[in-house]
C-alpha cells in the first residue's frame, strides 16, 4: 500500500501501532548497545525489519489471548504487553526479570500478558500453541493463540505436525511465519522449493495468506480476517509476513551470506521510517506527536535499564526453586522428601488386570475432574488403544475429552504441554517407550524446563503414558526399551513405573493430579497380570517405595517387570535359608532414598535389578549413592544386574539372554553373600 492509500485502522490505532514499533526498536537497540558495551553477555537475535508484524497484530488481540514465540522474538514480547522493566531485567539476569533471571533472552515468559512460551528450539513452539488453543476451545473462552516462527522453522517436522493437527481439530490459532528471507545463514530460496510458505496451507486444509511484513496496514488486514475466523470457530490460518532482515543472524555475526543489494535496499527503507512518513503524509500525526512518542520510548528503556541495574541478582536459594513445585523432590537436596499418605487405601477392592487398572484410573480421573483430557494414537473406540487401556473411555466421556491424534508424537506431547499450561490436566499416550525419542525435545526441553525457565510463572501438570514391551517376545530393538534412566537425567521430570495392578491405578492417579510433568512407564509384561485393586479415587503418593518381602540377609531393589523376577529369586534363595528384603521403588523420581537406605542398613548387602541396560542404568546412580552414604556400613560392594549392552534381540533365546531373570538374580545374590568382607563378618 502506498502512502496515499487509506489505512484499515483508526487514527488512534495508527498512532498506537507506531508507538509499539518505536518501543520495539528502542528495546532491541538498547539490548544491542548493552552487548556492545559489555554490560550484557549472551547470544542475541535482533528483530530489525520485523517490527511492523507484531505491532500491527497487537490491536486485534485481547489482553487474555495467548502468544507463543521464538528466540528472535523481542518484538513479539514487547507487542504482547510484557513490561519493559521486566524484559530488560531478565536480560541482565536479575530477580526482577520476567523469569527471575532463569530464562534469559530466549526464554521469556509472562502469563499475565498472555506470553506463555518463548522457545530457543526452532519450531518447537507450534505444537505447544496447539495445546493452548485446544484448552481454550474446550473451555469456550473465546481466546485465540498467536504462534510466531521464522521461515527456517517452516521446514522442521514439529511445525508440519502442528499445522496438520491444528487444521484437523479446527483450533483457534493464527500461525504467523515471519519470513525474513534467511533461515539463520541460509537464504530462503536455498532451503525451500516452493515460492511461498503461505501456499503450503492448502495442503493442511487451512486458509493461507501472504502479507508485506514491513507494512502495518497489510499485516493488519490479513491478520484481522484470520483472527475473526478463529474466534468464530473457523479454525487456524497460516499467515506469512515477509520482511527482509536488516542484520545478520545474531548480534555481531557476519553478513557475507546475505544478498548485499537486497540488504542495502531494505536498510534504506526500514519499516518504522516508512510508516512514520505515511502518518505524516496522511495527516494522521504531526511531527511533534511522533517525536514525543519517540522520546517516550527512549525514556522507557532508560528507566528499564536503570531498574535492571539497580535490581539484585537471584540469590542462591533460587538455584533449586522452580525445578519442581516442591523443591524437596530434587535428589541433590539434603532435605528429605516426605510423600503424603495413600488416598482411599481401605476402599472396597475388585480383581483387575494391570491394563484394566490403568483403564480404571483414567476413567476415575475423567469422571471426577473436567480438566482431565486424554490424547494419543488409536485411543478412541472401537480400537481403545493398542493394549485396550483406553477401551470404552471415548464412549463414556466423549471424543472432545478423549481425543484421537495422527501419528505425530511431537504434536501429541506439545499439545499436552500447551493444554497443561492453560490449566488442564492432559494425559498423553506415546504408545511405546521407544517412541518418546521421537518427541524428546518436547519432553526434555519444554515439559521439563518450562516451570524453571519461567521462574515458576508457569507449570506443566502433564502425564505421559508409555508402554515398555521388553521381555515379552517378538517386539525387537525399537519397541522394547526401558528409558527411565534417560528421563531421570532430565531435571524437572518425575519418573514412575508400577509392577502391580493396584500400583498401576494408584500411581497413575497420583501422576495425573501432580503439579509437575510425570513419565508413567507401563510394563507390557505385567499388563495381563491380575490383582486386587481399590475402587474409586485411590492414590499412592509418588516417592514411596513398597516393601514386597521382608528379609535380613540382603536387599534386592527393583521396579517394573523385574519385580516379578526379584520375587521369584527371593523364593529360591529362601529355600537355601537366605532371606531377601525386596523393595519395589515404584518411582525413580521422587526417589524414596529413606526406604532404600533403611533396607541397606538392615541387611548390609544390596543388589539392584532393573530392566534397562545395566551400563549407565539407574542402578549405577543408586549404587553410587549407597556407596557414598554407607561405605563403612556395607558388608559388600553394591551389586547390579540389568540388561546386557546390546540392542534388544528379536530372537527369543537371545532376548532371554539379554534381560535379567530370576536365575541371574539368584547367582548375583550368592556371589554377593560370598564376598570376602561378608565372610569376615
Amino acid at each position: 500500500m502506498g502512502n496515499g492509500a487509506a489505512l484499515p485502522f483508526t487514527t488512534q490505532q495508527a498512532k498506537d501501532i507506531y508507538r509499539l514499533m518505536v518501543r520495539i526498536r528502542a528495546c532491541d537497540q538498547r539490548i544491542q548497545q548493552g552487548l556492545a558495551a559489555g554490560d550484557l553477555q549472551f547470544q542475541y537475535y535482533p528483530c530489525g525489519g520485523q517490527e511492523a508484524i507484531p505491532a500491527a497484530i497487537a490491536p486485534l488481540l485481547r489482553a487474555d489471548d495467548y502468544a507463543v514465540t521464538t528466540y528472535r522474538g523481542i518484538h513479539d514480547i514487547v507487542a504482547k504487553g510484557t513490561p519493559m522493566r521486566e524484559i530488560i531485567a531478565e536480560m541482565y539476569g536479575r530477580i526482577t526479570g520476567t523469569s527471575k533471571g532463569k530464562g534469559g533472552p530466549m526464554h521469556l515468559s509472562d502469563p499475565k500478558a498472555g506470553l506463555m512460551v518463548t522457545t530457543g528450539i526452532v519450531g518447537a513452539g507450534a505444537p505447544i500453541a496447539n495445546g493452548l488453543a485446544l484448552a481454550e476451545m474446550l473451555k469456550g473462552s473465546g481466546r485465540i493463540v498467536l504462534c510466531s516462527f521464522g521461515d527456517g522453522a517452516a521446514n522442521i517436522g514439529a511445525v508440519h505436525e502442528a499445522l496438520n493437527l491444528a487444521a484437523l481439530w479446527q483450533l483457534p490459532i493464527l500461525f504467523v511465519c515471519q519470513n525474513n528471507l534467511y533461515a539463520e545463514y541460509t537464504a530462503f530460496a536455498a532451503s525451500t522449493r516452493v515460492a511461498t510458505i503461505a501456499e503450503r496451507a492448502a495442503a493442511y486444509g487451512m486458509p493461507g495468506a501472504r502479507a508485506n511484513g514491513t507494512d502495518p496496514a497489510a499485516v493488519y488486514t490479513a491478520a484481522k480476517a484470520a483472527i475473526a475466523r478463529a474466534r468464530a470457530g473457523g479454525g487456524p490460518t497460516l499467515l506469512e509476513c515477509v520482511a527482509h532482515r536488516l542484520q545478520g543472524h545474531a548480534f555481531g555475526s557476519e553478513e557475507a551470506h546475505m544478498d548485499q543489494d537486497a540488504l542495502k535496499a531494505a536498510r534504506a527503507d526500514p519499516p518504522i521510517e516508512k510508516f512514520r512518513a505515511r502518518l505524516l503524509a496522511q495527516g494522521i500525526a504531526s511531527e511533534a506527536e511522533l517525536a514525543a512518542i519517540e522520546r517516550e520510548a527512549q525514556a522507557e528503556v532508560d528507566d528499564a535499564q536503570a531498574f535492571a541495574k539497580d535490581s539484585a541478582a537471584p540469590g542462591a536459594d533460587e538455584l533449586y526453586a522452580d525445578v519442581f513445585a516442591d523443591a524437596s523432590v530434587i535428589p541433590d537436596r539434603d532435605t528429605p522428601y516426605a510423600p503424603g499418605p495413600e488416598r482411599a487405601p481401605q476402599a472396597p477392592r475388585r480383581k483387575l488386570t494391570f491394563g484394566q487398572a490403568v483403564n480404571d484410573a483414567l476413567d476415575v480421573a475423567l469422571a471426577s475432574d473436567p480438566a482431565t483430557i486424554l490424547m494419543g494414537e488409536d485411543i478412541v473406540d472401537p480400537a481403545g488403544g493398542i493394549v485396550k487401556a483406553t477401551l470404552g473411555l471415548s464412549t463414556r466421556h466423549g471424543s472432545a475429552r478423549v481425543r484421537a491424534t495422527p501419528i505425530s508424537e511431537q504434536a501429541i506431547v506439545g499439545a499436552a504441554i500447551g493444554a497443561a499450561l492453560a490449566g488442564l490436566k492432559p494425559i498423553a499416550e506415546i504408545m511405546v517407550c521407544d517412541f518418546a525419542l521421537v518427541c524428546m525435545d518436547q519432553i526434555a526441553n519444554h515439559a521439563a524446563k518450562l516451570r524453571y525457565m519461567s521462574g515458576g510463572r508457569t507449570s506443566v501438570p502433564v502425564t505421559l503414558r508409555m508402554v515398555t514391551a521388553g521381555n515379552v517376545g517378538s517386539f525387537g530393538a525399537q519397541h522394547s526399551q526401558s528409558l527411565e534412566a534417560m528421563f531421570a537425567h532430565v531435571p524437572g521430570l518425575k519418573v514412575v513405573t508400577a509392577s502391580t495392578p493396584a500400583d498401576a491405578k494408584g500411581l497413575l492417579l497420583s501422576c495425573i493430579h501432580d503439579p509437575d510433568p510425570c513419565i508413567f512407564i507401563e510394563p507390557m509384561r505385567c499388563y495381563f497380570t491380575p490383582g486386587e485393586v481399590p475402587e474409586g479415587d485411590y492414590r499412592i503418593p509418588l516417592g514411596r517405595a513398597a516393601v514386597r518381602r521382608e528379609g535380613r540377609d540382603l536387599s534386592i531393589l527393583s521396579y517394573s517387570w523385574t519385580m516379578d523376577e526379584a520375587l521369584a529369586a527371593a523364593e529360591t534363595l529362601a529355600g537355601d535359608g537366605i532371606e531377601a528384603d525386596v523393595i519395589d521403588l515404584r518411582s525413580i523420581l521422587p526417589l524414596d532414598m529413606a526406604a532404600v537406605t533403611a533396607s541397606a542398613c538392615k541387611t548390609g548387602r544390596v543388589l539392584i535389578v532393573h530392566p534397562a541396560v545395566e551400563f549407565c542404568g539407574f542402578g549405577a546412580e543408586l549404587a553410587a549413592r549407597l556407596q557414598e552414604r554407607l561405605f563403612g556400613e556395607l558388608k559388600a560392594p553394591v551389586a547390579r544386574l540389568g540388561a546386557r549392552y546390546t540392542p534388544i534381540p528379536f530372537s527369543q533365546p537371545l532376548e532371554a539372554l539379554h534381560f535379567p531373570n530370576a536365575a541371574g538374580i539368584v547367582d548375583k545374590a550368592r556371589h554377593l553373600l560370598a564376598h570376602p568382607h561378608a565372610a569376615g563378618g
